[in-house]
């Protein structure tokens, strides 16, 4: 059967991306708006069998509000990619960059590729929804004086032609995306050797350093703290945690051993590390 996964963008853009490199082509992608879609969509089992949902970027850092999303989810981590950002800049077949006055992308592409566009400050730049949308609107509407910053696949769906490559001002720019299932795909095997956690701690001298030297006593590494706002409560935080292990063993004795020092302690995947393509 053929998987419907959310996407935050449309067809071809960098979620879409990310969900064919980590499955393959034979999926369904359901386009989402929002990444709060996205999450509805992702939960809802007559709509869709999971989502990918971006959670940082090399750059940018964490999407803190992703964080939360998933925090206030009933959904769970199946796995992980790291997918290179390139932008490029597109227009239909004929146009040049001398016929270009309104560029069309997503406000985090403007950013990324900054440098470019101030060597180009006559062009008049349009935000919209997505990467991809940008650029097939600029197909669907046959635009002769407009240009669209997406991805190379974007590029070749909607028929448009790269007139500059790669023009995000930071070459290494990438972006790690969950895989998000309802239920935990989790295989207790070799394969799988990192995790995703949350837990909270007291206000006491040393509850953090306590529990994070715990974890560390069991041949874990740590590879991301990342601390998000509890709503309502002032100046209090849950942390989500990424762990790496060579052991599954290791990984269920530190859970074990951390559970007295920590509030509720949730784990949302056990699962591989992701590949970077």
């Amino acid at each position: 059967m053929t998987q419907r996964i959310a996407i935050q963008g449309f067809i071809g853009s960098f979620h879409f991306v990310a969900a064919q490199s980590y499955l393959g082509k034979n999926f369904q992608a359901v386009p989402c708006t929002t990444f709060n879609e996205l999450v509805k969509v992702a939960q809802n089992e007559e709509l869709s069998e999971g989502g990918f949902m971006a959670i940082e970027n090399s750059i940018a850092g964490s999407i803190l509000p992703n964080y939360a999303l998933l925090e206030k989810s009933k959904l769970k981590i199946s796995g992980e990619i790291y997918l290179q950002i390139n932008h490029h800049l597109m227009a239909n077949e004929g146009v040049t960059l001398s016929d270009i006055r309104e560029v069309y992308s997503h406000p985090m592409a403007f950013l990324q590729c900054i440098d470019f566009l101030e060597n180009h400050s006559h062009w008049k730049l349009i935000e919209k929804e997505d990467t991809a949308s940008s650029a097939k609107y600029i197909h669907q509407h046959n635009h002769r004086h407009g240009a669209a910053i997406a991805g190379r696949e974007a590029a070749e769906i909607y028929k448009l032609k790269v007139l500059n490559p790669k023009i995000q001002t930071h070459k290494d720019n990438y972006t790690r995306f969950l895989f998000l299932q309802r239920e935990s795909e989790d295989h207790l095997g070799e394969e799988n050797n990192k995790a995703s956690v949350s837990f909270q701690t007291d206000h006491s001298r040393g509850a953090l350093a306590k529990v994070l030297t715990k974890i560390a006593s069991h041949n874990i590494n740590l590879s991301k703290l990342q601390s998000i706002p509890i709503p309502g409560k002032v100046w209090q935080y849950i942390f989500h945690a990424d762990m790496e292990f060579d052991s599954l063993i290791d990984f269920n004795k530190a859970m074990q051993n951390i559970k007295k020092e920590v509030g509720e302690l949730r784990i949302f995947g056990v699962y591989k590390k992701g590949l970077t393509v």
